[in-house]
């Protein structure tokens, strides 16, 4: 448990720097062999691309570094439960584990709306772990919304 918390940690402060983007603060790693090899925030709103999510980001640095499409032994480590867009690409990039901290019960395809990543039809089943420094994970994004609704009045 104790190396979920650090890798956990190093997602949140990408959510930081997505943040202090004034982007919606997620972030997230991608762990081979007990190292960081990726790192990603959300950019959404900085590229203008709705794909730019923190996982999507880490992804696509992932397989760069690994110079492979598949992502076999790795274990991503993301402050928000995953959508069903980053759902897909973890499925097909392989990857073997998912930690996240807070589940996201509008979009969360890890269990809260919808539950992907261990559906019986893929060929590919992912270990899911929620729950990891979920208040520190939560918390980023209330404050964050909070300012947003506090700004706008």
């Amino acid at each position: 448990m104790k190396h979920h918390e650090y890798y956990m940690k190093e997602a949140l402060k990408e959510a930081v720097k997505a943040e202090e983007k004034d982007e919606v603060p997620v972030g997230a790693v991608i762990v081979s062999g007990g190292k960081i090899i990726a790192r990603g925030h959300n950019l959404i709103r900085s590229k203008k691309d709705p794909s730019a999510h923190a996982e999507m980001i880490a992804i696509k640095k992932a397989a760069k570094k690994l110079n492979n499409e598949r992502l076999n032994g790795c274990a991503l480590y993301v402050t928000l439960e995953p959508c069903s867009m980053c759902a897909g690409a973890i499925i097909l990039s392989r990857i073997n584990l998912v930690v996240y901290g807070t589940k996201d019960p509008k979009t969360g395809a890890c269990g809260s709306m919808i539950s992907l990543l261990q559906h019986e039809k893929h060929n590919h089943k992912v270990e899911v772990h929620n729950g990891v420094l979920e208040e520190e994970c939560c918390n980023i994004l209330k404050e964050f919304f909070k300012g947003k609704r506090l700004k706008k009045n």
